[in-house]
């Protein structure tokens, strides 16, 4: 029998080949500083994994008010379900139904402010982190230029 044929790509060592550092170290580019470009780069993934983890937490706590809302929702409803039928007459029915849809829209009001605050804020810190990172990396290029040119 017949051994199958192999496929020499199958049996590469990749990562052999990826490996950047390595690669680049026998590319030189006169003036280039290719150590403070793979720190910058290096610093943009690390704030892009920072940001990336506050957003997570952030929906974390989104998540749990809402379920906060949700539970205390269900249990008005339970109270306001109660009252209305313990009243006595068709009127307080009535009185009291519509008092319970006036403090459940004033509560619903006040929870959405309450969720849409908290993700502006989740907005304005990413913002802020992104922004203050993209200034820090103008900053680098701006040195890494003015290091290319004074070595040239």
């Amino acid at each position: 029998m017949s051994k199958p044929a192999s496929n020499p790509f199958f049996e590469a060592d990749f990562s052999k080949m990826m490996d950047i550092s390595k690669m680049m170290g026998d590319f030189k580019v006169p003036g280039f500083d290719f150590e403070a470009m793979m720190g910058a780069c290096r610093r943009n993934m690390e704030t892009m994994a920072a940001v990336n983890q506050a957003t997570f937490e952030a929906f974390q706590n989104l998540m749990r008010r809402q379920a906060d809302i949700m539970r205390q929702g269900v249990e008005d409803a339970t109270g306001i379900v109660n009252a209305v039928m313990s009243s006595p007459t068709p009127e307080e029915k009535v009185i009291k139904q519509a008092e319970a849809s006036k403090a459940a829209m004033e509560k619903c009001m006040a929870n959405a402010r309450d969720i849409a605050e908290t993700v502006s804020q989740c907005h304005s810190r990413t913002m802020e982190t992104v922004s203050n990172r993209m200034a820090e990396g103008l900053e680098e290029l701006r040195g890494m230029m003015k290091n290319g040119q004074a070595a040239a």
